[in-house]
């Protein structure tokens, strides 16, 4: 089974980024209002998840979640939906939730500041989003992330 479509609204905007970091299909309602949450949603067929009880009780498929700390709210949304992955993929982008592809700069390619090109000149596999072009690669960044994850996961969720 595969997890579902996601909403996030402001109250969870760094939810949003992890969903995105295992690869779900997260849309972030940045300065969004209820009823324009609720429209979209339905409309996508998206899990509207939310700390706002109002906005969820509204909503055809809501998760409310109850805490601020993003630990437990990992933790509610992975014993809700046990599908969704536990581990970092390039497969969206954390920016913008576009879909991430394997990038291979060719000599032409202008070097980007922050992407450490001595290692891609090696062979570190570059990933580019197809919306916004940000660029992603493995670093400590993302054993960082496992790490988060993995203690989160370690600390309830069955």
């Amino acid at each position: 089974m595969s997890p579902p479509r996601w909403l996030a609204d402001e109250m969870v905007g760094r939810l949003a980024r992890y969903l995105r970091f295992v690869g779900c299909d997260t849309v972030y309602a940045r300065g969004w209002d209820d009823g324009r949450i609720v429209a979209e949603a339905r409309r996508d067929g998206r899990v509207v998840v939310t700390r706002d009880r109002a906005l969820a009780a509204r909503s055809d498929r809501a998760l409310l979640l109850t805490s601020p700390a993003i630990a437990d709210q990992w933790r509610a949304v992975r014993r809700a939906y046990p599908e969704v992955p536990r581990e970092p993929s390039f497969a969206r982008c954390g920016e913008c939730n576009g879909v991430l592809r394997p990038f291979l700069p060719g000599p032409e390619t202008p070097r980007a500041v922050g992407i450490p090109w001595e290692r891609v000149d090696r062979g570190l596999p570059l990933y580019r989003c197809l919306d916004c072009g940000h660029s992603y690669w493995e670093g400590t960044h993302s054993e960082h992330l496992r790490s988060r994850l993995s203690a989160w996961e370690s600390e309830d969720v069955r």
